[in-house]
C-alpha cells in the first residue's frame, strides 16, 4: 500500500506515525548537533529543549495516545 492510500484510509493515524518519524530524527539529529556544538556544562538550553521534546513524545505516546483509543 502507498502512503497516498494508508493516509486516504486513515489520514490520522498516518499523520500521526510520519510525525513520529519526524520528531525522532529531529531528536537524533538534534542531539549530535548539540554534542558537536554546545556540552552540557556551557550552556543547558539545548539540552532542555531535547529533553522536553523527548518528553513530550513519550507521554503522547504512552498515556494520550492509549487513552484516546480507550475512549473511542
Amino acid at each position: 500500500m502507498s502512503l497516498v492510500a494508508q493516509f486516504r484510509a486513515h489520514p490520522i493515524a498516518t499523520t500521526l506515525e510520519l510525525g513520529s518519524v519526524l520528531v525522532c530524527c529531529l531528536l537524533f539529529f538534534g542531539t549530535f548537533v548539540a554534542l558537536a556544538t554546545v556540552p552540557p556544562s556551557q550552556s543547558t538550553t539545548p539540552w532542555l529543549a531535547i529533553v522536553g521534546v523527548g518528553a513530550a513524545f513519550v507521554l503522547f505516546w504512552t498515556a494520550i495516545v492509549p487513552l484516546y483509543e480507550r475512549t473511542r
